[in-house]
């Protein structure tokens, strides 16, 4: 993936395989705005990259998300387990194992294994949002809708306002509701934005929305080279924000996108490093910090 990764973060998934009244609400995923020039390129850079070092957690987390975006979800699957098993304290690593393995599978919507991983998830950030709603999914599946449905806006009342899932998870409650002949208008209404803040450029939060990063011309450049040059590529590109930041702490914007940068890359602790970093020199805005740190799935937000 190696430069390509950083260039943007934009939005993840449907639940394809769900009946169509649990389509899933699309959530965080690093994507690029154009996307690499060559995914199987991208795809056998990062295969060398655990070959050559197994113990690589974030690597295989990358491998699970490029593999993910090919459409390979049983490949990504497996990409995740190696991931969860050499960071088993990771929830997003496991919620991500739980929806490929979702996406993997062609008759069960959801397979025992993703039920596990999204209890795990669970069990280590409560606030995970992508395992909150695959596991309110579980409940639709099994009959309870109600209980699904209360889920949902539990869920929904913890989004921050903006989050790119907030629509479509809106979809979802009204579908559901109107199949199973629940009224959720009225709790729908009442589910108000707990700490709004000025909206981004089109109506997008900053974590929503692209980062400066290499031109198409770069990233296809970027493809070509070694693993390890794409990768000080990368760390070039992060390292020159950081130490922006450095000079200039009260520019919110930018720890925003540095979280973002260390989301896409695997790097979970760096970014709950730089979330602690963020609040700590902008007291005024930790509210709006946090909430951008939620829809990046920071861990520990």
């Amino acid at each position: 993936m190696g430069a390509v990764g950083i260039a943007a973060v934009s939005i993840g998934y449907n639940l394809t395989h769900a009946p169509e009244e649990t389509k899933a609400p699309v959530l965080p995923s690093p994507l690029t705005n154009e996307g690499p020039s060559d995914p199987e390129a991208a795809i056998l850079a990062l295969q060398d990259r655990v070959g050559a070092n197994p113990n690589d957690a974030e690597g295989w987390q990358r491998l699970g998300w490029a593999y993910f975006e090919s459409g390979r979800h049983a490949d990504a699957v497996r990409a995740y387990r190696h991931a969860t098993k050499l960071a088993p304290g990771n929830a997003t690593f496991w919620s991500s194992l739980g929806e490929a393995a979702v996406m993997a599978s062609e008759r069960d919507p959801m397979p025992k294994e993703a039920a596990d991983a999204f209890d795990k998830a669970i069990s280590l950030d409560p606030k995970d949002p992508r395992a909150r709603y695959f596991l309110a999914v579980r409940k639709d599946l099994a009959k309870d809708h109600e209980g699904a449905i209360r889920d949902w806006l539990a869920l929904l009342g913890d989004t921050p306002p903006g989050a790119p899932w907030e629509a479509d998870l809106r979809r979802t409650i009204e579908q559901v509701g109107k199949i199973n002949g629940i009224n959720v208008a009225e709790r729908l209404a009442a589910v108000k934005p707990t700490a709004p803040h000025p909206p981004m450029g089109a109506g997008m939060s900053v974590a929503a929305a692209a980062i400066p990063g290499p031109s198409r011309e770069q990233m296809q450049a970027a493809a070509q080279l070694p693993k390890g040059q794409q990768d000080a590529m990368v760390e070039g590109m992060v390292a020159s924000l950081e130490a922006r930041l450095k000079a200039n702490p009260g520019n919110v914007d930018g720890w925003i996108m540095l979280m973002r940068s260390r989301m896409t890359l695997g790097e979970t602790g760096k970014a709950t490093a730089a979330y602690a970093q963020a609040r700590s020199a902008n007291p005024a805005q930790a509210g709006r910090i946090r909430d951008e740190a939620r829809i990046l799935g920071v861990p520990g937000v």
